[in-house]
C-alpha cells in the first residue's frame, strides 16, 4: 500500500445526506483541487444547473516543491498544490433535482476527471417518494 494511506475503510462519510444521486470513490487516492475542480465544472455543465451539486472532499493539505536542479537544503520549498486523501467508501459528489439517468451519466464524466475509479450510489429512500 502506500505510506501515507491507513488500511482502513471510510465509515463517517460512506452515505448519501445531502442528495439523492452520488460518487463514492472504491481506492485510496489524494486527489488535488484541480482535479476536483475539473470534475465539479464537468458535472454542472452536463446537468445544464438544474440541480444542486455538492462536493463533500475538501483539499486541506498543502503539497511543497523545490524548482528543478536546485541545491539541497536552504528550506522547504514553496506550496505547488493543495490535495486531499480520499479512502475507499468516501462520498466525493452529491446530486439533487435531476432524473436518475442524467445524474448517472454526470457521474461518470466527472470521475473520469478524478485520479481514482468511483461508483454510482443512489438513496433509496428519496428515489421511492417521488
Amino acid at each position: 500500500m502506500f505510506k501515507h494511506f491507513p488500511s482502513t475503510l471510510k465509515y463517517s462519510n460512506n452515505n448519501l445526506s445531502l442528495g439523492s444521486f452520488g460518487a463514492k470513490s472504491i481506492e485510496f487516492v489524494r486527489i488535488t483541487a484541480k482535479q476536483l475542480e475539473a470534475s465539479r465544472r464537468a458535472i454542472n455543465r452536463n446537468i445544464k444547473r438544474r440541480g444542486k451539486v455538492w462536493l463533500n472532499a475538501f483539499p486541506h493539505i498543502p503539497v511543497t516543491s523545490k524548482p528543478t536542479e536546485v541545491r539541497m537544503g536552504k528550506g522547504k520549498g514553496n506550496i505547488a498544490f493543495w490535495s486531499c486523501s480520499i479512502k475507499p467508501g468516501t462520498i466525493l459528489f452529491e446530486l439533487e433535482g435531476v432524473a436518475m439517468e442524467l445524474a448517472k451519466q454526470s457521474l461518470i464524466l466527472g470521475s473520469d476527471k478524478l485520479a481514482c475509479s468511483t461508483k454510482f450510489i443512489l438513496d433509496y429512500s428519496t428515489i421511492s417518494e417521488k
